[in-house]
């Protein structure tokens, strides 16, 4: 396991997922580095989001251990989730012929996203220290010979002077190289599936004060040996075809 990045936890509460959410811009801690997911550019909608609560699907592939449920998606992904923890689906921002659901906890602490159907590109401008906390690859969701795989990583930007703003740390599914030596590109966490590309991960923010969570300031580490990020990686490495 691969580790650049300092141990010194930063991140910032309000980061918009630039590397995650075609829709933003890039991260308020890398004024300076044009975000992979800056050049993807699924065609939003132009009305007001709407938000439903999902309601689970049962998954043709698996049957879920006990206190856990399946969810498939309208375009044929599924995938397992705690029975507590929320779905909403965000129809009128998903990608044209896509899906976008959105994963919460029972206290509504924002998780993970899944988004399909999602025309992706990447430039890669500045680079940065970076760690590798875990890559694990996931063989049911190969395309064309290319395997993704679940990573936990960082990215420093050296000049930032706000420690909340210093480090950004995500977890997801991507089909980019894993970087090697010092500095790597900015986080591209997006993978090949038909018709075009998907993205399933999120942004583990230290300092997030949503009511009835615990706060993990101290390692990355630390929050991989909690219950919280365990189910992380259990639901996100669950996806699979339906």
């Amino acid at each position: 396991m691969h580790r650049s990045a300092p141990s010194a936890i930063a991140v910032s509460g309000a980061l918009c997922l630039a590397f995650l959410l075609v829709a933003c811009g890039p991260p308020a801690s890398s004024p300076s580095t044009t975000s992979p997911a800056a050049t993807a550019t699924p065609t939003a909608s132009t009305t007001a989001t709407t938000s439903t609560t999902a309601t689970a699907s049962p998954s043709a592939s698996s049957t879920p251990e006990a206190g856990w449920k399946s969810y498939t998606t309208a375009d044929g992904l599924a995938f397992d989730y705690p029975e507590d923890w929320k779905i909403t689906e965000k129809a009128g921002d998903a990608a044209p012929g896509g899906v976008f659901l959105n994963i919460t906890n029972a206290n509504g602490k924002n998780l993970a996203d899944l988004r399909t159907n999602m025309v992706t590109g990447s430039e890669c401008t500045v680079k940065q220290p970076f760690g590798v906390y875990e890559s694990v690859p996931l063989p049911a969701l190969e395309q064309s010979g290319s395997v993704p795989r679940y990573t936990f990583e960082t990215r420093t930007d050296t000049t930032a002077t706000d420690p909340k703003l210093m480090t950004l740390f995500a977890y997801g599914i991507t089909t980019a190289p894993e970087p090697t030596g010092t500095e790597a590109c900015p986080i591209f966490h997006f993978f090949t599936w038909p018709p075009s590309g998907a993205m399933f991960g999120g942004v583990y923010d230290p300092f997030d004060t949503t009511p009835g969570n615990e706060m993990h300031v101290d390692t990355p580490e630390v929050y991989m040996g909690t219950q919280e990020y365990k189910n992380i990686k259990k639901m996100i490495t669950s996806l699979r075809p339906a």
